[in-house]
C-alpha cells in the first residue's frame, strides 16, 4: 500500500514539474496590486483564497509554482528511497531537487538561505516574495545534511555550515531563560517551531564541523522554548498572547528539532520536556482510525500537513517507542485511504460537509513524499 500510494505520488510530482498551490500563495493574485499596502486588506485575500472550499486561484490569476521548502523535502524523500533501495535514479533525482535549491537560494542574503515564491500577509506582518525564513532555511538545511551523510558530498556540508551562518547572524531575543532565533532576518520574531528548528539545525551540523558557538547558541534557544513549555507537555505557537493556539504539525517540528539537538549535542538537558511533548502529541493529535488531528480540541480541518508531519515525526520516534511506528502506518493508511487522489496527489484537507481535493506542492505533495519514503524504510529495514 504505501509502495504503490509513493510511486503514484512521485508520478504526479514529477509529472506537474514539482509546481503546485499553496495555502497561502492568494496575494500571487492580481487582485494584490489592489489591496497592496493595507495589511488588512491583504490578510482578507489570503485568508479568502486558503479557506475557501472551493479551488478560487484559476479564476483569481493564481498560478502553480515551485516550493523551496517543497523542493528540499522531497530531496530527502529521494534521498530516504536511494538508501532504501540502492536505486541510482534516486540518487540522480535527489542532487537535481538539491542543484535546484542552489541555484534558488534567496537573493537578498550572501549566505544560504530561501523563502516562499509569493507575498505573505499575517497577524505578525508581512512577509516579501523570496525574503529567508528560519523555518524554510532550516528545514532544507535538513536536506543538504542527509546529502552530505548519504552522498558524502562535501559540497553539501559547505552549503550546511553557510546555513548556519545566516542562522547565527539572525537577530535574537534575549533572555534570563535563554534566547530565541528570530523567525526573520529583518526583525525579532520570536516563534518557537523556528527558533527550534534553527537550533536543531544548528546542532546537527556542528556535529561535522564543531562549532561551538553554534551548540552553545542553540542551547540557549532550546532553553527558551522547554523553559516556556506548558506543564501538560504542549507548546503555544508563539509565547506572546497572539500566538497562543496549540496545533499537530508545528508541535512535530518541536519534538522532531528537540529530538535532533539531543542526539547530536549528546546534552541530556531536555530530555524530560522531549518526554513530556511526546506524550502531549500521542495523547492529543490521533483518532484510534488514526485520523490526524489539527487542533488538540477538536477535529476539523483534517489538514494534509498534518498528516504528513505525523507519519513524519511518529517514525523519527521510532527507535524510543516502538508503538509510534504501528500509529505512523495506521495513520498513513487512513490517509492514503480518504485523501489520496486516483491520479496520486493528495488532497489539501477535509471539512465536516467537504474533502478540499486542492493539490498543494509542498503542503502535502511534498510532505507526504518525505514521510512516506521514510516510513517505508523503516517499516522495511
Amino acid at each position: 500500500m504505501i509502495e504503490k500510494s509513493l510511486q503514484d505520488l512521485q508520478a504526479w510530482i514529477e509529472k506537474n514539474d514539482y509546481k503546485g498551490y499553496e495555502p497561502f500563495d492568494g496575494l500571487s493574485s492580481p487582485l494584490y496590486r489592489v489591496v497592496s499596502g493595507n495589511l488588512l486588506s491583504e490578510r482578507l485575500l489570503q485568508q479568502l483564497i486558503r479557506q475557501s472550499p472551493f479551488n478560487l486561484r484559476p479564476f483569481l490569476g493564481v498560478k502553480s509554482i515551485d516550493s523551496t521548502k517543497g523542493r528540499g523535502y522531497i530531496a530527502s524523500g529521494y534521498l530516504k528511497m536511494f538508501q532504501h533501495t540502492g536505486t541510482p535514479i534516486y540518487k540522480e533525482k535527489a542532487e537535481n531537487c538539491l542543484q535546484w535549491l542552489i541555484d534558488n537560494k534567496s537573493p537578498f542574503y550572501k549566505d544560504f538561505s530561501w523563502g516562499n515564491h509569493f507575498n505573505y500577509a499575517s497577524r505578525g506582518g508581512r512577509l516579501p516574495k523570496y525574503e529567508s525564513t528560519i523555518v524554510w532555511t532550516s528545514l532544507i538545511g535538513q536536506a543538504f545534511l542527509d546529502g552530505y551523510e548519504i552522498l558524502q558530498n562535501t559540497e553539501y556540508l559547505e552549503i550546511a555550515t553557510s546555513i548556519c551562518d545566516w542562522i547565527l547572524d539572525l537577530p535574537r531575543e534575549q533572555t534570563d531563560s535563554g534566547v530565541c532565533l528570530s523567525y526573520v532576518a529583518y526583525e525579532q520574531s520570536s516563534i518557537h517551531n523556528s527558533n527550534m528548528l534553527g537550533a536543531a539545525m544548528l546542532a546537527r551540523t556542528a556535529q561535522f564541523t564543531n562549532n561551538q558557538e553554534a551548540l552553545e547558541v542553540a542551547k540557549q534557544a532550546m532553553l527558551y522554548s522547554c523553559s516556556r513549555q506548558l506543564r501538560d507537555g504542549a507548546w503555544y505557537y508563539g509565547h506572546a498572547s497572539k500566538y497562543h493556539w496549540i496545533d499537530s504539525f508545528h508541535t512535530g517540528y518541536k519534538l522532531d528539532s528537540l529530538k535532533c539537538y539531543t542526539e547530536c549535542s549528546n546534552d541530556r538537558t531536555f530530555e524530560e520536556n522531549l518526554q513530556r511533548g511526546y506524550e502531549y502529541f500521542r495523547n492529543h493529535f490521533f483518532e484510534e482510525s488514526g485520523r490526524p488531528k489539527y487542533y488538540h480540541n477538536r477535529a476539523y480541518p483534517v489538514d494534509i500537513q498534518c498528516a504528513s508531519q505525523a507519519i513524519d515525526t511518529l517514525v523519527y520516534f521510532s527507535d524510543i517507542d516502538a508503538s509510534s511506528l504501528e500509529l505512523a502506518l495506521r495513520v498513513a493508511k487512513w490517509t492514503i485511504d480518504n485523501m489520496q487522489d486516483k491520479s496520486g496527489y493528495f488532497y489539501y484537507r477535509i471539512l465536516p460537509f467537504k474533502k478540499v481535493k486542492i493539490p498543494m506542492i509542498h503542503w502535502g505533495q511534498a510532505t507526504m513524499y518525505k514521510a512516506l519514503a521514510f516510513l517505508l524504510s523503516k517499516h522495511q529495514s
